[in-house]
């Protein structure tokens, strides 16, 4: 019986990387290449394996630690006698054909995949995906060999409408501790954050962490509705009638959720197997203020008219900005817009209003050279971005709710949502 000393061995130019996983304990036996800890760096997560079979004697590590290149891992318990020849290779003796080891018998109509202790053979990839989405990684099916877990395994899992409360884990933010305080590289000041901000951070760390957000991005082209938008009279002054885009916009969504009623939904409970689908067309309006982000809802939009919708954003975007708003005008949504066209930018990844199921993101519009009827035009283009939540739509329904959204605000449509 010989004792081997297990070692970190070359991880190319990282040092002190820190241990998040240790694989084994003392006394487990182990064979050749099974993982014995994860370790982490900036970029990327590594296991180290044994290159020896055997018995762990001693573990030298623990969680948090760091570790370089010959850094200690365990020492393991040997059946192999490793000797020097006088030529210097390697003689061993009473080598066992193979090391047997022992496994509990388990009642499998009792005892279920997270009882057992074995470590799950993962990807380092997949553990740090799991850990990132709080999934224990014991309940989820591998698809590789010997039930290997990679990402896509994870993915599935958490899309899946089987999945349970039991199998997320509650998620806390890993603490980083600061070497140096901000103040000793120049003048700081500390303010309070905004009420609004810490009341809207709960509702969005919840959302981020607990729906798997996919988000599609697209162009509409608004051409003509801004043609249309910019040219409305007022019959009785001759004044130009001022009216948002945005208004057009709320009426073309409205008229998308009738036609896919599962993005106007809402699932409290994914484990009861039953979704919330509203009869109701309620539009949630992202408004910017000085105090933070604030979501107040257009109420039956389905029932009103382009100019009063207008009328309406304006009333409620101004309550919100001096603090007016009713807590109750905050809630009950169907699904929510938010704009940036505004200020300025592209396409941008929404995060999804819980318990809505989308949100649609708007960009600046913008005049592009596009290719149509054999030759090149001006057109006004409008981006869009629309996160949606995974578990209930999938790719295939938003791209098909995409391109109706753009139908409603295109060029045959646009006179239509006037009326």
């Amino acid at each position: 019986m010989s004792e081997i000393d297990i070692k970190v061995p070359n991880i190319g130019e990282f040092k002190d990387v820190e241990v998040i996983e240790v694989l084994v304990s003392e006394g487990q036996t182990v064979i050749k290449n099974d993982p014995l800890i994860t370790i982490e760096s900036d970029k990327s997560s590594i296991e180290i394996p044994s290159n020896f079979d055997g018995k762990i004697k001693s573990l030298n590590l623990k969680v948090g630690d760091k570790v370089s290149e010959g850094s200690l891992i365990l020492i393991l318990e040997n059946k192999i006698n490793i000797s020097e020849t006088p030529k210097g290779e390697l003689k061993i003796e009473n080598q066992p054909k193979s090391i047997e080891t022992t496994k509990p018998q388990l009642d499998q109509t009792h005892v279920s995949r997270s009882n057992v202790t074995d470590i799950l053979p993962a990807s380092p990839k997949a553990r740090k995906f799991a850990r990132e989405l709080g999934v224990d990684i014991n309940l989820v099916e591998g698809s590789e060999k010997d039930g290997r877990v990679i990402e896509d395994d994870i993915k599935k899992f958490v899309s899946s409408k089987s999945i349970t409360n039991s199998a997320i884990k509650e998620i806390k933010p890993k603490k980083i501790k600061n070497e140096f305080e901000h103040s000793d590289f120049g003048n700081v000041e500390i303010q309070d954050i905004p009420r609004v901000k810490k009341l809207a951070s709960i509702y969005l760390s919840n959302s981020w962490t607990t729906i798997p957000h996919v988000t599609n991005h697209d162009e509409a082209d608004i051409t003509e509705m801004e043609t249309f938008r910019n040219s409305l009279i007022d019959n009785y002054s001759g004044e130009k009638i001022k009216i948002t885009p945005l208004a057009f916009i709320v009426k073309a969504l409205v008229a998308s959720l009738k036609k896919f009623p599962s993005f106007n939904s809402s699932i409290d409970e994914i484990e009861s197997g039953k979704m919330t689908l509203k009869k109701y067309f309620h539009i949630g309006i992202a408004v910017d203020t000085t105090n933070g982000l604030m979501v107040p809802k257009l109420r039956n939009v389905n029932n009103k008219k382009i100019s009063l919708i207008s009328k309406e954003l304006k009333e409620i975007s101004e309550l919100c900005r001096n603090l007016k708003i009713d807590k109750k005008e905050l809630f009950g949504g169907s699904m929510t817009i938010t704009s940036l066209g505004g200020i300025g930018g592209s396409f941008f990844t929404p995060i999804i209003n819980y318990p809505e199921v989308a949100i649609l993101g708007i960009g600046k519009s913008v005049k592009k050279q596009i290719y149509l009827g054999g030759k090149f035009q001006t057109r006004v283009m409008l981006p869009l971005s629309l996160s949606y939540d995974h578990r209930i739509i999938d790719g295939a329904e938003a791209a098909r709710f995409n391109n109706d959204l753009k139908e409603n605000l295109g060029k045959n449509f646009a006179y239509k949502l006037a009326v």
